[in-house]
């Protein structure tokens, strides 16, 4: 323990290029991009299977897969073949197959978050808005997409604190972000630097978490109108 407040209490870990700060930037970087490419390709498709009540089995295949597949085999996979190691800007090393990777991690839980909020609408509501004549789209973005919001949002923090979490990984390939600290701990046989750069990754998820459950609230439209 006196180790691990050493570290932090250490004013060198928290300046220059190697720093916590630049460090932890770049992990935000990664994760929401990562993020942010999931639901481009993701969002879309799940809200417009949900609106259709179909697609049920593709939503289920591919969260039973995204659950399965060792997410360091498939890192691994890509930037040693079809993506390669190269340097992407501020994303380092095989940044390329890093964010795919990423990216792939977070898909399952967008998809299924959305999907089943769209879906859990209350059909007798969409009904009502077909009757007063609300073609198909304006009944997804008008009535569905507001009161699925707050699954939504769910599933999209799922993925966020996931991808937070295995973002790690990225300093196996010799990229960014916080997993080298944890990487340069292990491979000096230095426990308190391990622990102190698990404890970093552990709080940021959790503030992550924490920040995300708040505007799932403010976005649910029932605690908005008082219901």
């Amino acid at each position: 323990m006196n180790g691990v407040l050493d570290w932090f209490g250490d004013s060198a870990n928290w300046h220059g290029p190697d720093g916590v700060p630049v460090l932890l930037g770049q992990h935000l970087l990664l994760t929401f991009a990562s993020v942010l490419i999931a639901l481009v390709v993701g969002l879309p498709l799940a809200l417009w299977l949900g609106h259709r009540h179909r697609g049920g089995l593709l939503v289920i295949n591919l969260t039973n897969i995204g659950r399965a597949v060792p997410i360091i085999a498939l890192l691994s996979l890509f930037s040693l073949t079809v993506l390669g190691t190269g340097t992407l800007g501020p994303f380092g090393r095989a940044g390329l197959a890093t964010l795919v990777t990423l990216a792939l991690f977070a898909l399952p839980p967008i998809v299924t978050g959305a999907y089943t909020a769209v879906v859990g609408v209350d059909g007798d509501v969409v009904e009502a808005a077909r009757g007063m004549g609300m073609g198909e789209v304006a009944v997804l973005r008008r009535v569905e997409l507001p009161l699925a919001a707050p699954l939504i949002i769910s599933g999209i923090r799922l993925a966020v604190v996931q991808v937070w979490a295995t973002a790690t990984i990225a300093a196996l390939v010799s990229g960014p972000g916080l997993g080298n600290i944890i990487t340069y701990g292990y491979a000096n046989n230095q426990t308190a630097i391990v622990v102190s750069g698990s404890l970093i990754v552990a709080v940021s998820a959790l503030v992550l978490e924490v920040t995300f459950l708040v505007l799932a609230k403010v976005v649910d439209p029932g605690r908005r109108s008082g219901a």
